[in-house]
C-alpha cells in the first residue's frame, strides 16, 4: 500500500531557508513541498488554492507577519495544520503564534530531525512543542490578561485527559490507556478546550504545565 504523501507549504521571505527546508524534505520519503511563499500574503493565497496538509510559517516576513497569516489561514480553514518557525527563543511571538491557531512552534537552527518529527506530529493532529519553547510561553502564560474568564471545573475525567494530552499522547492511545473510545476521548477534549477558553492541544498543554498537572519532563513526548 502506498503512503500518502505529506503536502507542505513552506513560507520565508528568505530564499536560501526555503531552499534548505526543500533540499532537506526531498530527500524524506513521504513528504512533497507543493509550493513557497515570501510572505504573509502569498501564503494566505496559497494555502487557499493548494490546501496543503502541513504550512511552515515563518512569523517575521514584509507586507504580513506570520502571526497575521496564521489567523486568517485559521479563520478560512480552521482545520489548517501550521508549524510556526523563528530563530528565536525568546521571541516575543511565540505565545501569539500558538494564540493565533499554530499546532507546533520550531527554532530555526533545530536538528533537521526535529523538523521531520515536527511535521510529522503536526500531520497527525499532535502537537510539537519544544521544552525551551514550553518555558519561554510558561513566563508567557504567568502574566495573564485581566480579562481572562475563569474556566469551569474539570471533571474528574476531564482531568485524566488533560493529563494525557499533556503527556503528547495521541487520541487513540489515550482512548487505550482509559479503556474508552476514540469518539469519548474527542468529547472530552472537546469539553477540555471549551471550559478552559483554549485553542488547541498546544494551549491545553501548556495550560496543564502552568497548573502543575504535569511537568516538561513529562511532556517531553511531544517532540519525539
Amino acid at each position: 500500500m502506498t503512503q500518502k504523501q505529506i503536502r507542505l507549504l513552506i513560507v520565508d521571505d528568505q530564499g536560501i531557508v526555503r531552499k534548505g527546508i526543500r533540499a532537506l524534505l526531498a530527500e524524506v520519503k513521504g513528504m512533497n513541498v507543493i509550493g513557497e511563499a515570501v510572505d504573509g500574503l502569498e501564503a494566505v493565497r496559497l494555502a487557499d488554492e493548494l490546501q496543503p496538509d502541513v504550512i511552515l510559517m515563518d512569523l517575521v516576513m514584509p507586507r504580513m507577519d506570520g502571526i497575521e497569516a496564521i489567523r486568517q489561514i485559521m479563520t478560512r480553514q480552521p482545520k489548517a495544520r501550521i508549524l510556526a518557525l523563528t530563530s528565536f527563543v525568546a521571541d516575543d511571538k511565540v505565545f501569539p503564534a500558538i494564540k493565533a491557531g499554530a499546532l507546533g512552534y520550531l527554532l530555526k537552527d533545530s536538528e533537521p530531525e526535529d523538523l521531520i518529527a515536527a511535521i510529522k506530529n503536526i500531520h497527525r493532529g499532535e502537537p510539537f512543542l519544544h521544552p525551551s519553547i514550553a518555558r519561554k510561553v510558561l513566563d508567557e502564560l504567568s502574566h495573564p490578561a485581566g480579562s481572562t474568564p475563569t474556566p469551569e471545573p474539570l471533571t474528574e475525567r476531564e482531568l485524566e485527559v488533560l493529563q494525557l494530552v499533556s503527556q503528547g499522547l495521541s487520541n487513540q492511545e489515550i482512548a487505550g490507556r482509559l479503556f474508552i473510545g476514540d469518539a469519548t476521548v474527542r468529547t472530552h477534549i472537546g469539553n477540555i478546550l471549551t471550559k478552559l477558553h483554549l485553542a488547541n492541544r498546544v494551549q491545553a498543554t501548556l495550560y496543564a504545565l502552568r497548573n502543575g498537572l504535569t511537568s516538561l519532563d513529562n511532556s517531553e513526548k511531544m517532540d519525539e
